[in-house]
């Protein structure tokens, strides 16, 4: 049983980077070539924040740090300011999971929404406190709008389609988690 579980575990775990892959790759197809007047949502953060919620052990700080610093090379971001961020995201998320697994779902999502808050207006800080261009702010705030809003697709999608469900009480004890 326990080889079942880490072997789902890792499988996972590479889903989770395959997916990430993906997005990267459709996001960098020259499909438009006008500059478009709004910002995409990030798939790849608003995925990590729902998996990171509903099964912690999928998406550990090091596969997301590599995941998102592949991201700030693709994209052309400074390198590992968003990776950072995200990274402290996603363990403040993980360390409020216990009192999350019993919140509503509209409770999960403003816990999201307020991280996804901080870590944009840290980004768009530390960026302008260093002197490095950045995208006009309506644009910034349109991404993180849209991805605050696509959370919910995400977490659905995530569930219906790759089998990501909360834990319940008894599989997050069995695993090490707090009482």
């Amino acid at each position: 049983m326990d080889s079942l579980s880490r072997s789902r575990i890792w499988t996972m775990r590479a889903v989770y980077a395959g997916l990430a892959l993906v997005v990267i790759f459709f996001h960098l197809l020259p499909l438009d070539t006008l500059p478009r007047r709004w910002a995409p949502p990030d798939l790849i953060v608003a995925i990590t924040f729902a998996w990171a919620l509903r099964r912690p052990d999928f998406v550990p700080p090091l596969l997301v740090a590599l995941v998102m610093l592949t991201a700030d090379l693709m994209f052309h971001r400074p390198p590992g300011l968003w990776a950072f961020l995200v990274v402290a995201g996603v363990e403040y998320l993980k360390g409020r999971f216990e009192g999350l697994r019993d919140a509503s779902f509209l409770g999960e999502w403003a816990a999201v929404f307020i991280v996804l808050v901080t870590i944009t207006l840290l980004n768009r800080t530390v960026l302008g406190l260093t002197g490095v261009p950045q995208a006009p702010l309506a644009l910034t705030l349109t991404q993180m709008l849209l991805t605050g809003a696509i959370y919910p697709l995400a977490v659905g999608v995530s569930q219906s389609l790759m089998g990501v469900r909360k834990l319940t009480p008894g599989e997050s004890d069995a695993m090490g988690g707090r009482a």
